[in-house]
């Protein structure tokens, strides 16, 4: 509906070009939903920003654009508001088409072109070394939905785990192993701090010790932390799998950082950076540049040890991502990650690569509560509450949901006792409340003996109500907020707008009768009730939730 006023505004604009014989700088504007309901459907400050070109007022401007708007049958009226705002009216006729559009379109309504733009997902890709926690569950629902959304906004989108399997954490994730095995043997060793504590960690070493005896006790140590990394890493990343395909989160490709390294790739692109004298050493270390390119210092690639970071790897990793003909790289990082952007983003421009084709998003923390009350930390996992847990407890729909009420850069209270209710304090039942209750005057009609004729052939007509047409209004916003959604990856807007439609139609639904009214009433409230339904439904597939028949 915007795009059609907006559209209005041209031709009204081409017009005047025409009439007064010369050129109008026609800026872009805005098409607004207002605050106050009295000041129309839609409203627009076009003629302000037209008061250069056209060297008037922005009230005689706006005058200037009503007198030549096109004629139109889904226009009430146009007025003119305070010092030059135009306002714009809708007849209830043109809300009617809104419905008519989704019982057409279906589960397609809302569905945007193809965009011909590649985008390359990466987010979770948490280290083999421990359980998922729930960080990460906020960054897999934040990932998955997202890329959901950019795929029904007309995006090419693949989903990407970036698998870090080498370096000192699983070096660190064996010997911790080895150690916890030692100690089944008997034997007693100091157990650093900085080690991985869980229980977790004593379970992988009983496994070992369950299959293999003492046979790694008689073997090289560094061999046997080898060993036991590989073991660990592997059982660790095939729960990681598990716990996310519990989660509804599936990916495309679980990429290596091993593949990497044993590929050459990372090597090749350090040879590349040094020839280009975009690497120097210093200290015994070799360093990258990355404040010639906004960065605040220059960061190091290879340690003084020999050893190669993890900057590197990343560099290399995006360097790949890049050559695989992605326009569109979103990662999603943990927000003890903020340092990082500025030195990947550096990298990106260092190589060759328009530093704005790569976006991060940061998942903030998640504050896990119990009746209002913070939850205490896992033992069996250490210092941290296993995603496994939460979502045995609450289950996949609430913890997806609540995930992303928030937008992903602020804190999130995630209250135990409220996902697991089922009333209309819990968000997720809330919404799935309504969709369930458009299906109950389904199984009602069917029951009572009504029948209805085909959705396409109803009369809407009847939809004359405030709280219809506030209903259909809100129907209307779904593409946009869509698009919005994609454009600015900010999956939070999807449950903001189905908590707001959701609450349009419980008010509605226990102030207007559906069944029981005369037929051409009844009908068009049905066919009205069916396009929530549908909305709904279509919105919570996005965010990996069910849409219940029943609750």
């Amino acid at each position: 509906m915007k795009e059609k006023i907006k559209e209005l505004i041209l031709s009204a604009l081409r017009k005047v070009q025409k009439e007064e014989g010369k050129e109008i700088d026609i800026p872009i504007f805005n098409i607004e939903v207002p605050k106050v309901e009295a000041h129309g459907d839609f409203a627009t400050n076009v003629a302000f920003l037209l008061t250069r070109s056209l060297k008037r007022a922005p009230r005689q401007i706006a005058a200037l654009i009503v007198n030549h708007l096109p004629a139109t049958a889904w226009l009430e009226k146009v007025e003119i508001a305070g010092p030059g705002f135009i306002n714009f009216f809708l007849k209830e006729t043109a809300w009617q088409q809104v419905v008519k559009e989704i019982i057409t379109k279906k589960e397609d309504y809302g569905r945007g072109d193809p965009q011909n733009i590649k985008v390359l997902v990466e987010f979770v890709s948490a280290n083999p070394t421990g359980p998922l926690h729930i960080g990460h569950g906020r960054g897999a629902a934040v990932g998955d939905s997202l890329a959901n959304i950019l795929a029904f906004a007309g995006y090419d989108v693949r989903r990407e785990y970036y698998i870090n399997d080498v370096g000192r954490q699983m070096r660190i994730l064996g010997h911790s192993v080895y150690l916890r095995y030692l100690e089944l043997l008997g034997e007693q060793h100091a157990f650093p701090k900085d080690f991985y504590q869980g229980e977790y960690i004593k379970d992988l070493a009983k496994e070992v010790f369950e299959k293999e005896g003492d046979k790694y006790k008689h073997m090289p140590e560094e061999e046997a932390i080898l060993a036991f990394s590989r073991y660990a890493g592997e059982r660790i990343l095939k729960e990681i799998k598990e716990v996310l395909d519990g989660f509804g989160v599936q990916f495309d490709n679980w990429f290596s950082e091993k593949t990497l390294v044993e590929s050459g790739a990372v090597k090749e692109l350090l040879v590349w950076l040094k020839e280009q004298g975009l690497a120097y050493e210093k200290d015994g270390a070799l360093w990258f540049a990355s404040s010639r390119f906004g960065d605040e210092k220059d960061r190091v690639l290879v340690k003084a040890d020999g050893a190669t970071t993890y900057f590197a790897s990343d560099l290399a990793y995006h360097k790949n991502k890049m050559e695989r003909g992605f326009d569109l790289l979103v990662d999603i990082w943990g927000a003890d990650h903020h340092g990082y952007v500025a030195r990947v983003k550096a990298g990106m421009q260092a190589m060759g690569y328009d530093p704005e084709k790569l976006q991060i998003l940061l998942i903030q923390l998640v504050h896990l509560k119990r009746g209002g009350k913070p939850v205490a930390m896992s033992t069996r996992a250490g210092e941290f509450v296993p995603l496994k847990e939460v979502l045995e407890e609450v289950g996949k729909d609430a913890a997806r949901f609540i995930f992303l009420t928030r937008s992903c850069d602020s804190h999130l209270d995630f209250d135990l006792e409220v996902a697991k209710s089922q009333n209309m304090e819990n968000p997720v039942f809330y919404v799935q409340y309504a969709h369930a209750r458009v299906c109950s005057i389904e199984k009602m009609a069917k029951e009572k003996g009504i029948s209805f004729p085909p959705l396409e052939e109803i009369d809407l007509s009847p939809l004359t109500e405030p709280e219809e047409v506030r209903l259909m209004k809100m129907l209307a916003q779904f593409p946009e907020v869509i698009e919005g959604a994609a454009r600015t990856l900010e999956p939070h807007r999807l449950p903001y707008y189905l908590t707001e439609l959701a609450g349009e139609f419980h008010r509605y639904y226990n102030k207007h009768r559906i069944l029981g009214m005369p037929d051409p009433i009844a009908q068009a409230r049905f066919a009205l009730a069916q396009a929530v339904k549908t909305v709904i439904k279509t919105g919570l597939n996005l965010l990996g939730v069910s849409a219940p028949e029943k609750m």
